[in-house]
């Protein structure tokens, strides 16, 4: 049995209990999976909140923020977020991309516009005018800078336009977010290849330069060809099939390599004519490159795939591969054991590099092995005043990766155009699965995109059909809110003191520090973990307990 001392002692020193309040709740913002995964940084749960409230406009708003193409991105990003996506846990992650291509496609139907500063009369050359380069193009604009992009192709885009397929990313959609950029005041000049980058920026009087050139030549292997034959590189087919210039590829066609581009090429062919697209993969299911969605498509569209093989000779008869085996390291081994495929075409899709040679003599701009640029923490090259992002300087290599470079390379530009350096503002901490309280949260099936049944998808039509304004909003829902407040009203309820004050909507909670015992009921009710509970600072003088202990410094009044 407890003495009365020791009783006290307990009662005192207990979390939440006792004469002496030593916590307070406090409402956190953190970061959510989501936002942190998006290599354009988009604020995801910010504008997944819009939507679900039925305000698109500001949900674009929020997008545009970070990034112009929320149309070409809501179908062609690889969406990393809902990799990440907590709600994955539960049932399945929220259909993220879909959500943000609705809002896209509204802001074209409905023409909306972002806005910009005031001129600043400074002036930026881009090089360039892919997904990089158009993003920087914007951010400068966005911030009052007067920008022109130099662009060695026909048409802007990049990747967006030449890579990446129509029935993926239907160029009305590449074409109508552009134009959005070139009506900032953005100048455009396409054909113009740049072949001397200090004397362009000299003869336009331009402050500064960003390099964007991509990376869209194909790595090729040592693979001998004979009786006539030619391999074809795969970036430059899905160019010439763009460009409606594709050359005759036979009934059957090989391509060698497993990336998201190898899926690209194997699913084109069969649009241009081919009967069957045979993939030549040197590793292993498991050990896949492609996104899993991007090879299910790919297969669910007749697309073979040849694991284990490596190709060494490509003739008259066809391709002949060899059977490799994987090592418990991920190395392969040639077995001897060869096999000849019919093939009448051969596509390599084995990755691309950037052509850098325009840069070679630019003094302070160093090349890296694997022809990358190297460039500081600003993406400034060490030619000052000479910035570079996107495929050329290495990374992930994704449209949206170099959408966040193009950001980031705007922001350090416009700091170095006033004489200092960029800061990125400071992350709010992580949000894990582990740390939300979800009894009251039931399953919610994520709404499918509906697409072209498999019999029509002999064109280049889209294959995705998005979601509709319900269906959108509906999936917008579908979100935590991990790690911040969306006014649930769980601690509103829950507080036995009723100290928890409502400031409205929109505008969160505050609790009423007269009422307040520290008892972390309202942390413990709070689904999204938004709320933590802070240790109070302890007045150095005043009234102290039965054992010593310092008392509140007022006492706590009684609501009536």
């Amino acid at each position: 049995m407890l003495k009365p001392t020791d009783a006290t002692r307990v009662h005192a020193t207990a979390a939440g209990t006792g004469p002496t309040r030593r916590q307070l709740p406090q409402w956190i913002a953190h970061l959510p999976p989501c936002n942190a995964a998006c290599p354009a940084g988009h604020n995801i749960q910010g504008w997944l909140g819009h939507a679900l409230a039925g305000r698109w406009r500001q949900a674009w708003d929020l997008m545009l923020d970070e990034n112009p193409f929320p149309a070409v991105c809501g179908r062609a990003c690889y969406h990393p977020c809902e990799s990440k996506c907590n709600r994955g846990e539960l049932d399945a992650a929220v259909g993220i991309h879909a959500v943000e291509r609705l809002v896209g496609d509204m802001a074209r139907q409905e023409k909306w516009s972002p806005l910009r500063r005031e001129p600043t009369g400074r002036r930026v050359l881009i090089v360039g005018a892919g997904p990089a380069g158009l993003s920087c193009a914007y951010h400068l604009a966005r911030l009052g800078h007067t920008v022109e992009v130099r662009e060695a192709t026909e048409e802007p885009g990049g990747m967006m336009r030449w890579g990446i397929p129509a029935y993926r990313l239907p160029r009305d959609v590449v074409g109508d977010e552009i134009a959005r950029i070139a009506a900032m005041g953005v100048t455009i000049a396409c054909g113009q290849k740049v072949e001397d980058v200090l004397a362009e920026k000299e003869k336009g009087a331009f402050d500064a330069v960003f390099l964007a050139v991509g990376a869209q030549a194909s790595n090729r292997l040592n693979i001998p060809a004979a009786d006539g034959r030619r391999l074809i590189d795969g970036v430059t087919l899905l160019a010439e099939a763009e460009r409606g210039q594709a050359p005759r590829l036979g009934r059957v066609v090989g391509v060698i390599g497993g990336g998201n581009t190898a899926m690209d090429v194997a699913r084109v062919a069969k649009r241009l004519g081919a009967e069957e697209a045979v993939l030549i993969f040197r590793y292993d299911r498991p050990h896949m490159e492609a996104l899993p969605a991007e090879a299910a498509e790919a297969f669910a569209e007749g697309v073979k795939i040849r694991w284990l093989s490596v190709a060494s000779r490509f003739g008259a008869s066809g391709v002949t591969v060899e059977a490799v085996e994987m090592g418990p390291d991920g190395s392969v081994k040639p077995t001897g054991r060869f096999e000849t495929l019919p093939a009448d075409s051969v596509v390599m899709a084995v990755g691309q590099h950037s052509e850098l040679d325009f840069l070679r003599n630019v003094p302070g701009v160093a090349i890296e092995p694997n022809d990358v640029v190297a460039v500081d923490d600003q993406f400034m090259t060490g030619q000052n005043g000479v910035f570079a992002g996107g495929d050329m300087v290495g990374g992930a290599r994704t449209m949206t990766t170099a959408i966040g470079m193009g950001k980031h390379g705007a922001r350090a530009i416009d700091a170095y155009l006033d004489g200092a350096r960029y800061e990125a503002p400071p992350k709010h901490p992580p949000i894990s699965f582990q740390m939300l309280d979800l009894p009251v949260y039931l399953e919610s099936i994520r709404h499918a995109q509906q697409e072209l049944p498999l019999a029509a998808r002999a064109s280049f039509a889209e294959v995705v059909q998005g979601l509709s304004q319900d269906e959108g909003q509906a999936e917008a829902g579908r979100c935590l809110s991990c790690g911040n407040c969306f006014e649930c009203d769980n601690c509103f309820a829950a507080c036995p003191e009723q100290a928890i004050v409502r400031l409205g909507r929109g505008r969160g909670y505050r609790v009423d520090r007269d009422l307040c015992t520290g008892c972390g009921i309202c942390f413990e009710q709070c689904p999204c973990h938004a709320i933590e509970m802070k240790a109070e600072s302890q007045p150095t003088s005043g009234p102290l307990g039965t054992i010593g202990e310092p008392l509140a410094p007022h006492s706590f009044r009684v609501r009536v």
